[in-house]
């Protein structure tokens, strides 16, 4: 069992920049794919981005925007994510524990409970 609680989210101005964190207590496994993902009102959760031990991947529309990264030593998920503008605006979600790099939600067994991240204009 892995838990995991985000922190990090709040309300900043469109332009903005703002870094999500994760961590992770439990059995985590370094070798593990952990992930972030992203549920806008009224819409599908989505991935954004996943990283491991050898890279990372990133959904394809918010590349050079947002950057993932892990401190395994902390048991901490980052992201990073600059020029902020409406769309960005949902509730962001912690995963971890898949053996892919993956952004399909079901390659994730363990979830946080997400952090709200709203852009104003």
């Amino acid at each position: 069992q892995v838990d995991l609680v985000e922190s990090g989210g709040g309300s900043v101005q469109a332009g903005g920049s703002m870094r999500l964190s994760c961590a992770a207590s439990g059995n985590v496994d370094s070798r593990d794919i952990m992930g972030w993902f992203r549920q806008a009102p009224g819409k599908k959760r989505e991935g954004v981005a996943a990283i491991g031990r050898d890279g990372d991947t990133y959904r394809e529309s918010l590349k050079g925007r947002f950057l993932i990264s892990r401190d395994n030593a902390k048991n901490t998920l980052y992201l990073q994510m600059n020029i902020l503008n409406a769309e960005d605006t949902a509730m962001y979600y912690c995963a971890a524990g898949s053996k892919y790099y993956s952004l399909q939600e079901s390659d994730y067994p363990y979830w946080g409970k997400g952090t709200l991240v709203t852009i104003s204009s």
